[in-house]
């Protein structure tokens, strides 16, 4: 039986998850010995096929081309997973969103006219059928090589479930929240970073974007009890997934003066995971 083929493709973005996949190294070896890569640029092949059995997909869709070439690559693709933050929920690039986009051209380019870009960032599923998401700024290699061990041996695909505060508990992590009051996104925001940010006392940044069902209401309970004001919450919210509903409406609101009264009593009912 054939390797099955692979292509990665690039949309807007920084590169960063192309790059953890180069980053398997030893892994990578494996990885190519398994699946015959077609069409990966970051790495050097580019090989148009009329069907990739896998497609890996970076970056959001910003232009009218990048709108039509994701049509074009899903209908070659068997199965269409994408990776990181700008293809799952828009990236910081996503921040144009609700913003006046000539605006922001005309203060960036010294000829805007030259642009050519829609007026938001969207994720790759707004505009076609994903099968599979890896979430991250960059991704974790874990889980990408999770991923693909489990296409390969046609296992279901691995997700998490978990906020970043069970991958505290699990480090053993005093929470930075709680034990030095550091604005800190871990309890609404989806695992699968291991806690990078918090093993380092550092509060989250919401990397791998909201949580199921995250209460993001609850935390600013929490956050404004350990006295963190709105501006603090709302910069951490439209950072890496700004537009991810769950961070970006709850930015919206509390930017607009439309929070809900904070909670009495103890806080820290806010911050279960």
């Amino acid at each position: 039986m054939s390797a099955p083929t692979l292509a990665v493709w690039k949309f807007a973005s920084c590169d960063g998850c192309q790059l953890t996949v180069l980053d398997c190294e030893d892994e990578l070896l494996a990885i190519a010995a398994a699946l015959d890569i077609r069409m990966f640029l970051e790495a050097g092949p580019s090989e148009l096929l009329e069907h990739y059995d896998v497609s890996l997909v970076e970056g959001s869709v910003t232009t009218a081309h990048d709108a039509q070439r994701i049509q074009e690559i899903r209908a070659r693709s068997g199965l269409l997973v994408t990776i990181g933050a700008c293809a799952t929920a828009g990236g910081v690039q996503a921040l144009r969103n609700g913003a006046n986009i000539d605006e922001f051209c005309s203060v960036v380019y010294a000829r805007p006219d030259w642009i050519e870009t829609l007026a938001t960032s969207t994720p790759i599923a707004a505009h076609v059928t994903v099968d599979h998401e890896l979430r991250g700024c960059p991704i974790s290699k874990r889980e990408l090589l999770a991923t693909i061990t489990a296409l390969l041996a046609r296992r279901r695909l691995p997700l998490t479930a978990h906020s970043v505060c069970v991958e505290c508990k699990q480090a053993a992590n005093t929470c930075v929240l709680v034990a030095h009051g550091t604005p800190c996104l871990g309890p609404v925001t989806h695992g699968g970073c291991d806690a990078l940010c918090p093993s380092f006392d550092r509060g989250c940044f919401g990397c791998f974007g909201p949580s199921e069902s995250a209460n993001v209401d609850g935390l600013r309970t929490a956050l404004l009890a350990a006295g963190t004001g709105d501006d603090v919450l709302i910069r951490l919210l439209r950072t890496f997934n700004a537009g991810a509903p769950a961070f970006g409406d709850a930015a919206a609101r509390y930017s607009a003066g439309h929070a809900p009264p904070a909670a009495d009593g103890d806080a820290r009912g806010a911050l279960r995971p």
